[in-house]
């Protein structure tokens, strides 16, 4: 099954670190579709994602075939969590590179979890985790990981290209931290472009956790509104592509999975960041 190709891969970067994967297949780029309209206007470090439709998945991957799906708005941090909000909120830093302004990483989804859930609280909001399921709330008006199909959707940013800036990985360097860029570490976030919604760090420097179980055969079958994922699994999803992985990863519609790390596991993966999503206020 390609999860666990994909996670004896994964394991095999963190022990190994001349093992390679595809390369980027560099094509003719175009610019993204026009940008959605702008909604109301985002509390501080977020940036207001419009409900709309798209087409998700990616026509070379197996396990993403192409599928319309509805979203719902929704708001996204504009950066990944950093080292200096991590620690702040929960009283340590698990990452290997060490920098304030560097994502946090080395976290399981369950530290991403629990932070979105801390985060909420100090901000007077509700939790959306039960931290003795697992399970999100997705009524609550706290933080959490976003949808596999939150991700790609804000990812695009209207985009309908492999890459949200165009067909080919030409220009990715100037957007993202890949092996070929990155020099062999994670780096600060913001220092890139961002995507046609203000999102930076979208692909690229560490793996983003989201909230859902992966499944190898899920898109057929997920509902065409704001799909949450399988409602169980083996390993959850990650999208976006690392600092360590080829640019071929950084494609919109590419999929991959880990092991999500709660039970007790040592974890220490360099590779894997989040960041936070909340549903939009209702409209008045």
């Amino acid at each position: 099954m390609k999860h666990v190709i994909r996670t004896a891969l994964a394991l095999s970067f963190i022990l190994f670190s001349g093992c390679e994967r595809k390369e980027p297949v560099d094509g003719q780029t175009a610019p993204p579709d026009k940008p959605a309209p702008t909604q109301a206007e985002a509390p501080a470090g977020m940036v207001s994602i419009p409900g709309s439709k798209f087409t998700m998945g990616d026509k070379d991957e197996p396990d993403a075939p192409l599928h319309e799906v509805v979203m719902s708005p929704f708001l996204m941090d504009k950066y990944l969590v950093t080292q200096e909000q991590y620690e702040k909120l929960m009283g340590d830093n698990p990452s290997r590179w060490k920098g304030p302004q560097n994502p946090v990483e080395g976290v399981r989804w369950s530290d991403a979890v629990k932070f979105c859930n801390e985060r909420s609280r100090r901000e007077g909001l509700e939790p959306c985790y039960n931290l003795e399921t697992w399970t999100c709330n997705f009524a609550a008006n706290g933080y959490r990981l976003p949808t596999e199909a939150e991700w790609e959707y804000a990812c695009r940013a209207g985009a309908k290209t492999a890459y949200f800036f165009g067909t080919g990985a030409a220009s990715l360097a100037d957007y993202a931290w890949f092996d070929k860029n990155a020099g062999g570490r994670p780096q600060p976030v913001g220092q890139k472009k961002p995507n046609a919604w203000g999102l930076y760090d979208i692909c690229g420097n560490v793996w983003h956790w989201c909230n859902d179980f992966y499944g190898v055969d899920y898109y057929p079958q997920s509902p065409p509104e704001n799909p949450r994922g399988p409602q169980a699994g083996d390993t959850r999803v990650v999208r976006g592509g690392a600092w360590k992985f080829s640019g071929d990863n950084c494609r919109c519609g590419y999929r991959y999975n880990e092991n999500p790390g709660y039970v007790d596991v040592c974890f220490g993966y360099d590779i894997y960041g989040f960041r936070c999503v909340r549903n939009a206020p209702a409209q008045r």
